[in-house]
C-alpha cells in the first residue's frame, strides 16, 4: 500500500486490527487489538480498561525492554509496536492488550507493519507540530550516548559495537521516511549472545525468546542465519530507539545519534524531548 510521504499529517487506522503471540519475556500468549483514534496521540488500555495517552511518564524501568505502567497494570515490551505504529506515520491510534506484554511475533516490526497494510490507513484533519530540537541534547551512561541535534528533518544515526565478531562494529543512518522505516527498518529482528542466554533466562527473562523470533549468535557466527540485512542488528537498534521516542508523543524535527544505547537512554531522551504534537485543528507545517 502507499504509506505517507512524510510525518507532517494526521493518520489512523481504516479498521482495527488484531494479532496474538507470546511475549518475549513472560513467554505468556496476549493479544492485542488496535482500533481506529481520533484524539491525537497514541494510547492503550489493558483488559477492558479505557486506553490513556502513552507519555513518556508512564515508563517504568525494565531489563531489556521498554515498559509502560497503565492504570490497571504494567505493559511490557512496548517499543517494538511503537515504533511500527510511529515508523509507518500513524498519530492516532488506540491499542487495547490482553496480557502483560505485547507479543513478539517474529521479533521485528514487519508484523504489525503488514497488519496495518492489510486494513490501510485512513487521513484526518490538521497536520503535526512535531517537538523541535532547538539546541544539543546529550544523555550518556559510561561510554554509551544518545545524542540529538538542530536539524531541518528528521535524521538517525545509529552505531552498535560488540565483540561477537558476527556482529561487531555497525553503523546505520537514514533520512526516515515511512516508506524507508518499512523497507529498511522494519524487518530487523532483536538479537541476542548465546553465552548471555541461559543468565538471563535465571533471572526470570527471554522465557518466549528462540530461533524463530531473535537472531542468535556466537563469538563468530549466527546460529540461525540468513540474515535479512547485513547490518541487521544495528537495524533492530534504531528500530528500539524509534519505538521509544514515540513515548514523547511523535518524533522529533532533529538528528538523532546513538551509540551503544539501550532503552534506558532512550526513553530519558524521550522525556527531554517530549511535548504534545498532533492537534485535531490545522497547525503550521514544520
Amino acid at each position: 500500500m502507499p504509506w505517507p510521504a512524510d510525518y507532517h499529517n494526521r493518520w489512523t487506522l481504516a479498521d482495527e486490527v488484531s494479532l496474538a503471540g507470546i511475549g518475549l519475556h513472560s513467554g505468556l500468549v496476549s493479544r492485542v487489538t488496535l482500533t481506529p483514534g481520533t484524539s491525537g496521540g497514541l494510547s492503550m488500555g489493558l483488559m477492558g480498561a479505557s486506553p490513556v495517552p502513552l507519555h513518556h511518564h508512564l515508563v517504568r524501568e525494565q531489563r531489556l525492554c521498554t515498559a509502560v505502567q497503565l492504570p490497571t497494570g504494567l505493559v511490557r515490551t512496548v517499543e517494538h509496536l511503537l515504533a511500527a505504529l510511529t515508523g509507518i506515520g500513524i498519530s492516532d491510534v488506540q491499542i487495547h492488550v490482553e496480557g502483560q506484554e505485547i507479543p513478539l511475533l517474529d521479533g521485528s516490526a514487519l508484523p504489525w507493519v503488514e497488519a496495518v497494510a492489510a486494513v490501510g490507513l485512513q487521513s484526518l484533519d490538521g497536520q503535526r507540530s512535531p517537538p523541535v530540537v532547538p539546541e544539543t541534547v546529550c544523555i550518556q551512561a559510561g561510554d554509551s550516548h544518545v545524542l540529538a541535534l538542530p536539524y531541518e528533518g528528521l535524521r538517525f544515526s545509529v552505531a552498535v559495537n560488540y565483540p561477537s565478531q558476527a556482529i561487531g562494529q555497525q553503523f546505520y543512518e537514514v533520512e526516515l521516511t515511512p516508506e524507508q522505516f518499512v523497507e529498511q527498518v522494519a524487518p530487523a529482528r532483536t538479537f541476542g549472545l548465546q553465552n548471555q542466554l541461559d543468565a538471563l533466562r535465571s533471572a526470570g527473562l527471554i522465557k518466549g525468546g528462540n530461533l524463530h523470533n531473535a537472531l542468535v549468535c556466537d563469538d563468530r557466527h549466527w546460529l540461525n542465519p540468513p540474515l535479512r540485512f547485513a547490518n541487521e542488528p544495528v537495524r533492530h537498534k534504531l528500530l528500539d530507539l524509534i519505538g521509544d521516542l514515540a513515548l514523547a508523543g511523535c518524533l522529533p524535527q532533529g538528528h538523532i545519534s546513538a551509540y551503544r544505547a539501550g532503552h534506558a537512554l532512550h526513553t530519558q531522551l524521550a522525556a527531554r524531548l517530549a511535548m504534545p504534537c498532533s492537534a485535531p485543528t490545522t497547525a503550521p507545517n514544520r
